[in-house]
């Protein structure tokens, strides 16, 4: 079977892998409507960020389906079902960088930066621009 380019840095086995899927024994092949939404967001935020920041932009978490999203604590409804969203790292010294870019630059709906990935979807036709930064909790337990 040969891979499925989305655009000229990312193609659907980037999107497709899951250790969780395998561990199980779990198909986790799109249908062609959610390929065409993860080429959508390939062409409008991962490789225009790739092309920004001029290193690769590996994909962590792609597409699941609904079992797959379940198995790894994914919300109901995750976009990720849907085609619509990536978890992505970067180099980690460039983690900022990358998320202000999203943020300033691109069409996003949803932007989430914890401090090793960035979650990111992107609805064609309707971006809500939401954004998330999650910090870790400071120590408040008594001394």
């Amino acid at each position: 079977m040969h891979s499925i380019t989305l655009t000229s840095h990312f193609s659907l086995s980037e999107f497709t892998r899951s250790a969780t899927a395998t561990k199980h024994g779990l198909p986790n092949q799109p249908p062609q409507e959610v390929i065409d939404r993860l080429r959508l967001l390939c062409q409008h935020v991962l490789e225009p960020l790739r092309q920004h920041l001029g290193c690769p932009v590996t994909v962590t978490s792609g597409y699941r389906q609904p079992r797959v999203n379940a198995l790894v604590g994914g919300v109901p409804g995750s976009q990720h079902q849907r085609g619509e969203a990536a978890d992505i790292r970067v180099p980690r010294h460039l983690m900022p960088q990358a998320y202000m870019y999203i943020r300033d630059h691109l069409p996003y709906d949803q932007l989430i930066m914890e401090s090793t990935w960035i979650h990111v979807s992107y609805r064609h036709g309707h971006c809500r621009h939401q954004e998330i930064v999650i910090t870790p909790n400071e120590d408040t337990s008594p001394a």
